[in-house]
């Protein structure tokens, strides 16, 4: 039998393994803090890889949503997509010997947190699953904020 959900309808693996998700962001920001100059191009590229992989992965999880919706807002299917190509367009920048990855950070660390924007409409579409802004709130911003603070860093 499943572990009752916990407060909000997230079940508890969700929350741990979504938390845990911060981990790597969390270690970014920590090396850039330590100000070792050797470390500190590995840390802004894991910053930087990190949070475009996950602003994709929400992408795809809006996808997933929309695919098995009947009659799925077009809105969705667009917004699904996007993500993706944020991340990207932020790529640009380093492939053309542009200043990176500060300003792409700042795109990806304010991208996923107006992802919530998205997540939102899904709630409130019925189109989310119970619970899904008590664990969204949290991961998106908190994601986003460690991905801004490497950006200032």
């Amino acid at each position: 039998m499943a572990p009752a959900p916990a407060s909000g309808g997230v079940p508890p693996i969700a929350r741990l393994l979504g938390l845990s998700g911060l981990l790597p962001q969390i270690g970014a920001v920590a090396l850039l803090l330590g100000n070792d100059p050797a470390s500190r191009f590995s840390a802004l590229a894991v910053a930087y890889a990190y949070a475009a992989l996950i602003l994709s992965f929400l992408g795809g999880l809006w996808w997933g949503l929309a695919a098995r919706t009947e009659g799925a807002p077009r809105w969705l299917w667009f917004a699904s997509v996007a993500p993706s190509l944020i991340a990207l367009v932020t790529a640009w920048p380093w492939m053309v010997g542009l200043r990176w990855p500060g300003p792409s950070l700042v795109v990806l660390g304010i991208s996923l947190i107006g992802a919530l924007l998205v997540d939102r409409a899904l709630v409130r579409a019925g189109i989310a699953p119970p619970g899904w802004m008590a664990l969204r709130v949290p991961l998106s911003l908190g994601l986003g904020v460690l991905t801004l603070a490497a950006a200032a860093l």
